[in-house]
């Protein structure tokens, strides 16, 4: 895999008028399609204190714990944590109250963490295989990008918890 950084688009999101808050919509039950969200959950202040093994087993841990969406992979970066998840039980609520507990929990088992975390997380649900496939890449190529190893399977902050496949 490659990890070269395509040309961005002007504001940083693939597009469209930069948004000052989080939309959070209601993911959408397409047939037969799964429901796969990606979040990107940030501290404040990009202060770096999410990638060390305490803060790595506190996310999984607080991810096993309020396990009303699942999580499939994940890249946690020093100042930001990224996230495929699923809903985990039927009626799943707002991946962005889901994000509330399981940074509590985290908070709690990770001192540097307390405090540190912005309010809220940005959501997007995957729309295609395709989709899905090009951000799981980018998730991956994170490290790369930012100069933290030169190679993405050395980065030791990431892994996948459960399976998340595109096909049912």
């Amino acid at each position: 895999m490659s990890c070269e950084d395509p040309a961005p688009a002007a504001n940083g999101h693939g597009g469209g008028p930069e948004r000052k808050r989080p939309a959070h919509p209601v993911p959408v039950q397409r047939h037969n399609e799964p429901v796969i969200l990606f979040v990107t959950v940030c501290t404040r202040d990009r202060a770096p204190v999410l990638a060390t093994a305490v803060a790595h087993a506190a996310l999984r841990r607080g991810w096993s714990e309020e396990g009303e969406w699942i999580v499939g992979g994940y890249m946690i970066m020093p100042d930001h944590v990224h996230l495929f998840c699923a809903p985990g039980v039927s009626g799943t609520g707002a991946v962005k109250d889901w994000c509330g507990r399981w940074k509590r929990v985290v908070s709690r088992r990770t001192p540097e963490a307390k405090g540190r975390w912005l309010p809220d997380c940005w959501d997007t649900q995957m729309r295609s295989q395709e989709h899905y496939l090009r951000k799981l890449a980018y998730v991956l190529c994170n490290p790369v990008r930012r100069g933290l190893v030169e190679h993405a399977e050395d980065w030791p902050f990431r892994g996948s918890m459960n399976s998340l496949p595109w096909v049912l």
